[in-house]
């Protein structure tokens, strides 16, 4: 039983390896990283910001709803 297994074994090692992605050495100079990076972080800059339509009247609506409600009474 331990040959059969080790064949197993082999069997999926070595078609393991067939699907293995080497990845490729980053050919860019230091002044493109940099140049990537800066415009990586002004896009997600714009992302988060609060510019979106949508993203702060829901958190007004909800302040809104909590101001009308009746107040608890103390027993």
């Amino acid at each position: 039983m331990n040959k059969r297994l080790l064949k197993r074994h082999k069997r999926q090692v070595a078609r393991a390896k067939e699907h293995v992605k080497l990845s490729e050495p980053d050919l860019r100079t230091p002044e493109q990283i940099t140049a990537a990076r800066e415009a990586g972080r002004s896009a997600g800059g714009r992302r988060g910001g609060g510019e979106a339509p949508g993203a702060m009247p829901s958190l007004r609506r909800n302040s809104g709803s909590a101001a009308h409600s009746p107040a608890k009474a103390d027993t």
